[in-house]
């Protein structure tokens, strides 16, 4: 019988200041680097996450999840209290739960959901600045809303991905793009089996276009199955994004912050 604890974690952040979440040798200004910085405080021994989904630097996270193993047994509050005392105050574990051995935060997820939240009015804000992407000119919405149609489904989004891309794949399933708009605010909810690198943020370029009648709703068809990235719009400022959580089985019993998401 193993003496290892797998320990899954909920975590929300701002990313504004930010290097990304994964770790990196250039720098240490990460999320994983502060979380796992924190953790090992807890356990007073090297603790070492895997989280459900990457987020770049500057992109937002309501329901990010990771887990850890680890030989040491913590109450699921002392991981949270603990983590929280020794996180700087844009990072906050919110949940952790004991979990078998075969789950896994980034392969037992069945889908991941995003939302983009652009500010469409005639003057910035200073309170979503570093919340949402403002646009002054009026996008026609059902317009984007027609685009976003024919990218639901799985298809080849190969035009829709960084040229930085590691997938060995650009075949995903995109099951929801819902756009809605109520006091300025336009957002804009994806849901998919999983996502490329960049892919939430050149769609959501690629429909502000659309919204702008730069690009006509049926190129986006086009665009889709071109598998060219040069015909895609620029990609959407990352202070826009929020990674809302993956989705997991019932059996892994893992919290859910679906019921969050919707961002005032």
């Amino acid at each position: 019988m193993s003496n290892t604890h797998r320990i899954a974690l909920g975590l929300e952040y701002v990313g504004t200041n930010f290097n990304g979440f994964q770790r990196q040798k250039r720098t240490r200004n990460t999320i994983q680097e502060s979380i796992e910085s924190a953790l090992s405080k807890v356990a007073n021994c090297n603790i070492k996450t895997i989280c459900s989904g990457r987020t770049d630097a500057g992109v937002h996270a309501l329901g990010q999840v990771l887990h850890f193993d680890t030989p040491v047994y913590r109450s699921e509050d002392s991981w949270v209290k603990g983590a929280n005392s020794n996180l700087p105050s844009e990072i906050r574990a919110i949940w952790s739960k004991e979990v078998s051995e075969d789950f896994h935060a980034r392969f037992s997820a069945n889908s991941r959901h995003y939302k983009y939240i652009i500010r469409n009015s005639d003057f910035p804000s200073a309170f979503h600045k570093d919340r949402s992407y403002w646009i002054k000119d009026k996008l026609k919405i059902t317009k984007m809303r027609a685009a976003s149609r024919y990218l639901i489904g799985e298809h080849d989004f190969n035009a829709f991905r960084n040229s930085g891309c590691q997938s060995n794949s650009s075949k995903r399933n995109m099951t929801q793009i819902k756009i809605e708009k109520s006091d300025g605010l336009i957002s804009v909810d994806l849901k998919a089996n999983a996502f490329l690198f960049n892919m939430v943020r050149i769609i959501v370029g690629t429909l502000i276009d659309v919204g702008h009648d730069n690009i006509q709703t049926k190129e986006v068809e086009k665009i889709l199955l071109s598998k060219d990235r040069k015909l895609a719009s620029k990609t959407a400022p990352a202070s826009g994004l929020y990674f809302i959580g993956p989705k997991y089985s019932k059996e892994d019993n893992i919290p859910s912050l679906m019921n969050l998401s919707k961002l005032t």
